[in-house]
């Protein structure tokens, strides 16, 4: 169970955010592993396993659990559940599959700078001015990733790069209101554990992608063998763990140690590992613009951390003086 009164701790906040990153860039694999599927079959599978899994985990503390969860906890988990996995895997998948690995990962990285943006305004939270330096960084990166949709190189794999933009951006908006309100939620409902919220996600999500799950197979007319459906199941479990399970009880425990304007940055991670992922999966090495982008995301979280471990620093300094 968390503590309440327990402190921020930049240390162990950015390890559980680099741990998350890791597990979430796979999400930007999965839709090359599974490519004959619909982005809505992709996040049903995924979901619905989530669910399941969520189930048989929270199932032997139900009992005690259930009454620490009302009417507005669902409401908030259902909202949360839908923005941050429902829709955002659907456009994120629709992204990938017809823009491309690299230019979804790179537009989905400018989420630091909304996030922290939505964090300077909380109480006790660092001024603009000190977050300025890193947020001007996501706008160049911003830039780059424009000149890269622009003049996609002969070598990419996208079939559609405009609409693929696009929904890589509806998927940067829905993960930005999920992480904000996340955020927030966990500080209210500081009775539940990074984990048990997770797993309460899960049984939200899960009911959402079971009602869509019928929508999903009706629309796909595409018929598929078993050894499709086999390779569906596989990954779909691979990422409902390691992703969902997993990434996300690092990135609840991640928000329960950092303040908002620093949470948003830990989006690094998962873009530096799913940009690695691509290049792998594309066997290339990064251009010239991704090159500059993926440095920009590098500069502009050192600076953020750079700027939160000054006050930090400087009440050790007044406190021993």
């Amino acid at each position: 169970m968390h503590d309440p009164a327990e402190p921020h701790n930049l240390g162990k906040g950015i390890a559980c955010g680099a741990g998350a990153g890791a597990l979430w860039g796979l999400v930007f694999l999965a839709p090359e592993l599974i490519r004959s599927f619909t982005p809505l079959e992709m996040a049903c599978g995924r979901y619905v396993l989530y669910g399941l899994f969520a189930t048989a985990m929270v199932a032997p503390r139900w009992r005690v659990l259930s009454h620490t969860v009302h009417l507005r906890t669902w409401w908030t988990l259902n909202w949360l559940s839908f923005a941050g996995n429902t829709a955002y895997y659907v456009l994120l998948s629709s992204a990938v599959k017809n823009g491309g690995m690299t230019t979804t990962t790179l537009v989905i990285g400018f989420l630091p700078v909304l996030v922290t943006l939505a964090g300077s305004r909380d109480k006790n939270a660092l001024p603009l001015r000190q977050l300025m330096p890193s947020i001007m960084l996501c706008v160049a990166r911003a830039g780059c990733i424009g000149w890269q949709a622009l003049h996609a190189p002969a070598h990419t794999v996208a079939r559609a790069p405009l609409f693929g933009l696009l929904c890589a951006m509806a998927a940067l908006g829905s993960w930005t209101l999920y992480a904000v309100g996340n955020s927030r939620a966990l500080v209210r409902q500081r009775h539940f554990s990074a984990h048990d919220w997770n797993l309460l996600t899960g049984l939200a999500t899960g009911a959402q992608n079971v009602a869509l799950l019928p929508l999903a197979l009706l629309l796909d007319p595409t018929p598929h063998g078993g050894e499709q459906w086999r390779n569906f199941a596989l990954v779909s479990a691979g990422i409902a763990l390691l992703a969902s399970i997993a990434g996300n009880a690092l990135w609840n425990r991640m928000n329960q140690l950092l303040p908002l304007t620093l949470v948003g940055q830990m989006i690094l991670f998962e873009t530096l590992f799913s940009l690695c992922y691509g290049f792998i999966w594309e066997q290339r090495l990064p251009t010239g613009t991704e090159a500059l982008a993926f440095a920009c995301v590098v500069l502009s979280v050192l600076l953020c951390v750079r700027a939160h471990r000054k006050p930090a620093t400087q009440a050790v300094s007044s406190a021993t003086a």
